[in-house]
């Protein structure tokens, strides 16, 4: 082989691996002299777990080669994001509260991905829990865009995705409020899937009766991000929006006909801010394509005051989530979560029931369409990656931003109308930098949404100005 084995695409190593053709012992050490040639310059994988990845690949070698029955994801290193629970790795959600702290046990979404065979290289630099599209704390510093380490990789998936468009592993988990791995799989050129409310369980999740915030899967294909996702699926009524769900149904994303598909293609959905240079890509891109499909509308649904709803729960959440953090812990929290949740503690009880009444309306409204439509088209992000010095975007087009958030609306949208979507690589931006669009449709259509996303993405990969974009590694490693 020509390339390194950490360079392969999950699918095929798995492949490879059940048939004795690579061994995850060498696989793994492909993984591991990548993260050590090119995490100097990105900062991605900030705890590892070198010592025990090795002593587990050596089990999943002995399997193979003793016939063993072989899991879904047997023998793949994985990035864990620092938000999820690792039994024995350190895990700090990015918090100087927690920069010591080493779990007893692995959540659930670690614990399924372990026992279909995936060895845990590491974890993934985040935000601060997660509050922010900007990969920087504390405890860790700045993630850098592998593409320009001096500009934000987004967040907060920032690290996952940052560890799979430099190769250092093949599959990485995410998760996604407002775009937390939409954002970077399209400022990393990489893929990102959202999925429905409890297709992957949160059972531990603080705040368990909101839908917002969805673990998922991310990789450098759908393909892979599918077989990710099929390992991360399961049925765990500590999460009350996780339902009975066949792993099956995602098995494969092959053999759907872009021709027998009616797409919504939409700059801004209607209702966000957007870059005149990224909405200048979209045009031209969707225009390139857009052929392809058996109708192309150019329409949005009516999304109504979706701002002010996102706003409302984004402050409930944090309120329910780092209250308590607030008042005992200030002087360790950074200015995202203590800017969120003081404004949250605002929010009264008629805002919450306005907003509860107001999401219903727009996620109808959001469903309706998809009696005309079967998916919708958008950015991925409404502007180029930005120096990670600067913690948000403030202005786009001139116009100032009313809150640290609504640069983040065209992710944030389909978030408050409970859809599932997908981000896709589509080469890169009027500034060469990786440029992304997202495939959304209503919740439970998880397998459509992967269907197209994968059926776009191989279009793509016959034409060189679409192809997903791969960062210079050897101007990172020097």
């Amino acid at each position: 082989m020509t390339q390194d084995l950490c360079d392969l695409t999950a699918t095929e190593a798995r492949r490879l691996i059940g048939t004795k053709e690579i061994s995850p012992v060498e696989l793994l050490e492909s993984c591991i002299a990548r993260i050590e040639a090119v995490d100097g310059a990105v900062n991605c994988m900030v705890t590892r777990a070198f010592d025990r990845a090795r002593e587990e690949a050596k089990v999943a070698e002995r399997m193979v080669l003793d016939g063993d029955d072989l899991g879904l994801l047997h023998g793949l290193p994985i990035g864990i994001k620092d938000l999820e629970a690792t039994e024995g790795v350190r895990t700090t959600y990015g918090s100087l509260i927690y920069k010591d702290n080493v779990p007893a046990a692995d959540q659930g979404s670690v614990a399924a991905v372990r026992a279909e065979g995936a060895i845990v290289v590491g974890k993934t630099n985040t935000p601060e829990f997660g509050a922010g599209a900007n990969t920087k704390n504390r405890v860790f510093g700045a993630t850098g865009n592998p593409f320009a380490p001096v500009k934000t990789c987004a967040g907060s998936s920032g690290g996952s995705a940052v560890a799979l468009a430099t190769g250092m592993v093949p599959i990485a988990s995410g998760s996604d409020y407002g775009g937390s791995l939409r954002t970077p799989a399209g400022f990393c050129g990489v893929v990102g899937f959202r999925p429905s409310p409890g297709t992957v369980p949160a059972e531990a999740k603080a705040s368990a009766l909101m839908p917002w915030s969805q673990l998922g899967p991310m990789a450098r294909t759908v393909a892979d991000a599918a077989l990710l996702l099929q390992a991360q699926m399961d049925d765990d009524r500590r999460d009350p929006f996780s339902g009975l769900v066949d792993p099956r149904l995602f098995g494969s994303v092959d053999g759907l006909d872009l021709g027998s598909i009616r797409a919504a293609i939409t700059p801004d959905l209607g209702c966000c801010p957007v870059d005149d240079g990224i909405r200048a890509t979209f045009t031209a891109r969707t225009d390139a394509f857009r052929g392809v499909f058996a109708e192309a509308q150019d329409r949005a649904p009516d999304f109504g005051d979706i701002h002010r709803v996102f706003e409302i729960f984004r402050g409930v959440t944090f309120v329910a989530l780092h209250h308590e953090r607030l008042k005992n812990h200030k002087d360790l929290l950074g200015p995202n979560v203590i800017d969120n949740t003081t404004r949250g503690l605002d929010v009264t009880a008629a805002d919450v029931g306005w907003g509860l009444v107001e999401q219903g309306k727009l996620m109808r409204r959001f469903i309706d369409m998809f009696d005309e439509v079967d998916v919708m088209i958008c950015p991925a992000a409404s502007v180029s990656p930005f120096p990670h010095e600067q913690l948000y975007v403030d202005e786009i087009n001139g116009e100032k931003m009313p809150t640290y958030m609504r640069w983040l609306a065209i992710s944030y949208v389909p978030t408050m109308a409970l859809a599932c979507s997908c981000v896709i690589p589509c080469g890169v931006d009027h500034r060469g930098m990786p440029f992304g669009l997202q495939v959304m449709a209503p919740g439970g259509k998880d397998a459509l949404v992967l269907a197209v996303a994968h059926a776009l993405e191989g279009y793509f990969a016959g034409r060189p100005d679409f192809a997903r974009p791969v960062p210079d590694l050897k101007k990172l490693q020097s």
